[in-house]
């Protein structure tokens, strides 16, 4: 395919438009402008009416002016469908249902009716008697005296005057009786009677005798006596049985005829369409990304849960990672620098 001069330079430059990261940041542009181009992969189908270019030319085919494209590899394409497939054939089987068998008591006579002597022990019973141990007596006894104390007060020493020694005559107030010769003053004192008090016991009635009964003495003892005498009676002894266990059959094994139904399984099969490409894809780009663009497409994905940023008409990196969410989300073609035609219409924006 050949290209005039005129289209050939507007697709050139709108081809590296489409290969830089279409954002407002200047620096980042022109990093991106500079570097080599890279092949974007696609997530797209094969029916977006993307050109096959395998084989084509390095340019896009009939370029539009003020519109970029950019270069991805489109993925092999395949047929997908299940069949069903036959794994087990339906078929006959004899099943046995086994005896059923059940659990009983049963009682089992181990020991006859019989009879059996008993012998009815005696009964005694205690009785209590009263037996005279000592009789009546009479016995002496002593009265004892009577006697009457009383207190009398008799002297203990009359009264009498006794010599003291006095004071000296510095020491005398009155100082009477003087002497010169040996300076000692002797006293002359009168000691009053004292007397004491003392008991004295008078007999009142002497010790005497007397004659009195001392009462007889009894004790109570049991006596045990017999009260029925031991017999002998005939007891009839029950028959014993013993309760055991066995097992009776309730149900007969029989056999019986099921049918089983044929078996089928779904399988996925693949059938390659065709193979991976390489195309040129429309994108959006700085001759169309105005700010009122980008303004659009963040309100759409502001609505739809995707962008969280400030509407601000700026495509920069941000903005880009809502994009390729917003078309993942609905199977659209992505890439990580350019926003496809495809997506932007979706969203709202004919390029």
């Amino acid at each position: 395919m050949s290209l005039r001069p005129g289209n050939a330079s507007i697709a050139a430059a709108c081809c590296a438009l489409a290969l830089a990261a279409c954002s407002s940041d200047a620096e980042y542009r022109q990093a991106t402008l500079t570097a080599p181009a890279q092949i974007e992969p696609a997530a797209a189908p094969a029916d977006f009416g993307i050109e096959d270019l395998s084989t084509a030319a390095l340019f896009p085919p009939d370029p539009q002016p003020g519109h970029c494209y950019a270069r991805v590899l489109l993925p092999a394409t395949y047929d997908v469908s299940e069949e069903k497939i036959l794994v087990r054939p339906a078929e006959t089987r004899i099943e046995i249902d086994e005896a059923r068998y059940e659990w009983a008591e049963e009682a089992v006579l181990t020991k006859e009716v019989s009879t059996r002597l008993e012998t009815v022990p005696a009964v005694y019973e205690t009785v209590t008697e009263k037996v005279l141990v000592k009789p009546e007596g009479r016995k002496l006894v002593t009265v004892p005296a009577k006697y009457k104390t009383t207190t009398e007060r008799i002297l203990d020493k009359p009264a009498h005057t006794v010599w003291k020694r006095g004071r000296g005559p510095i020491d005398n107030a009155l100082k009477t009786t003087y002497d010169e010769s040996t300076g000692e003053v002797m006293c002359l004192v009168e000691v009053p009677a004292t007397y004491k008090t003392i008991e004295k016991r008078t007999l009142i009635t002497p010790e005497t005798t007397k004659e009195v009964i001392t009462p007889a003495e009894y004790k109570t003892v049991s006596k045990k006596r017999l009260k029925t005498p031991a017999t002998t009676r005939e007891v009839t002894v029950p028959a014993e049985y013993e309760t055991l266990k066995v097992q009776r059959l309730v149900e007969p094994a029989r056999e019986r005829a099921v049918a089983v139904q044929a078996q089928y399984e779904t399988v996925t099969k693949r059938a390659k369409l065709t193979d991976e490409k390489l195309a040129w894809r429309e994108v959006l780009c700085d001759v169309n990304m105005t700010a009122d663009v980008v303004r659009a497409i963040q309100t759409k994905l502001s609505g739809s849960g995707h962008y969280g940023g400030r509407i601000d008409g700026l495509f920069g990196p941000k903005t880009i990672r809502a994009v390729n969410s917003y078309a993942k989300a609905e199977k659209l073609p992505l890439g990580t620098n350019y926003v496809a035609i495809e997506t932007a219409k979706a969203l709202g924006v004919d390029g």
